[in-house]
């Protein structure tokens, strides 16, 4: 493996070896904290821009298969480890993840203290950064922190159509179809859809510029907005399909980006967090009261549904006079845990209620 050199846009930097491909990437460096599922992660479109940092020391022992993937491409733009694997040992595996870096053209740096590195986001939070391998490594440090400061900053970035369908395609039912959704794809994960299906949703997909008109015409019993990558104030588009979802009275489900999108059609403000929450261990409360008091918004009533522990910033919403609710983090988590998948029940109760 040759030098590798990850420099943020602070000055700061640090040294490896390559992974992955050789070359240049530039994204925004971010941190994972989950101790499985570096699959599941590295192919959500949701990191789209992103170079990801795993806090997990050992990454790769599970290797690469096809069925994992949450999408049909890696989308991080860079990628970050401590000690990669030397082989893989999994009965599932069918190449190494350092050979499928490379097979996609991923750039990203091992042997680097993570720990360190994460310590240093969390402090100063998320922040530009390049990785630089191969011939690109040879430059001096201030010509590469020139290259990264010249990376457009995350804020204000839209990302949608990047990672959105073209087209709408369907993934059907399990079993009987009791219920047909309209699945605005802003960065959707696989594994979304087939829980889903599994009860009892034909779940239509559709492409991010679709039209309200188009969106309702077919007389979905629900809309689910996706999760994705981007700065939500730039979302006009979604934020509007989603008020013409209130508007309608259709039942609405929406997590992650989808969250975000849902805050602002009801006229709420959005920030972007320090350094966000990224993995799988991260605590959050369903309250079935909410945190302080209701909200009024001209689509009525609404109030906080759950609540990280860990900062008490906001995880989820709940309309009280439209059928409509969110939830920040992933309760399709493929990798896991599978605790939350409850809230797909709680839209079919929706979808249940309205007719």
């Amino acid at each position: 493996m040759t030098r590798a050199v990850l420099v943020l846009e602070d000055g700061q930097v640090f040294t490896g070896r390559s992974y992955g491909a050789d070359g240049s990437a530039f994204g925004e460096a971010v941190f994972s904290t989950g101790m499985t599922g570096y699959q599941e992660t590295i192919t959500d479109p949701s990191y789209c821009g992103q170079v990801v940092v795993q806090t997990a020391p050992h990454i790769g022992n599970t290797g690469w298969n096809t069925e994992d993937n949450e999408s049909q491409q890696i989308w991080v733009s860079g990628y970050v480890v401590r000690d990669p694997a030397r082989r893989p040992s999994n009965w599932r595996s069918t190449v190494s993840l350092d050979d499928e870096l490379r097979k996609q053209n991923v750039v990203g740096i091992s042997d680097v203290d993570t720990r360190a590195l994460t310590r240093h986001l969390r402090e100063y939070g998320a922040m530009r950064v390049g990785i630089f391998s191969g011939a690109a490594a040879e430059q001096d440090v201030e010509s590469l922190l020139n290259k990264v400061r010249e990376v457009p900053e995350m804020s204000g970035a839209s990302f949608s159509e990047t990672v959105s369908t073209k087209e709408t395609y369907v993934v059907p039912a399990v079993g009987i179809k009791r219920f047909q959704v309209a699945a605005l794809d802003l960065g959707i994960k696989s594994m979304t859809p087939h829980l889903m299906a599994q009860r009892g949703i034909e779940v239509h997909v559709v492409p991010a510029n679709i039209s309200s008109e188009d969106l309702l015409a077919a007389g979905p019993d629900g809309i689910f907005v996706s999760n994705g990558p981007g700065d939500p104030a730039t979302a006009l588009h979604a934020i509007s399909l989603v008020q013409a979802t209130l508007d309608a009275k259709r039942p609405f489900f929406g997590i992650c980006f989808g969250n975000q999108i849902l805050g602002r059609a009801l006229g709420f403000g959005t920030y972007k967090l320090r350094y966000g929450h990224r993995g799988i261990n991260q605590p959050v409360m369903d309250r079935t009261a909410p945190i302080d008091r209701d909200s009024q918004t001209p689509y009525g009533t609404v109030r906080v549904s759950h609540v990280c522990l860990n900062d008490n910033v906001v995880e989820g919403l709940e309309c009280v006079d439209v059928p409509a609710f969110s939830v920040q983090y992933h309760p399709e988590a493929a990798a896991g845990p599978h605790d939350s998948a409850y809230l797909f029940d709680r839209f079919v109760e929706l979808m249940e209620g309205k007719r």
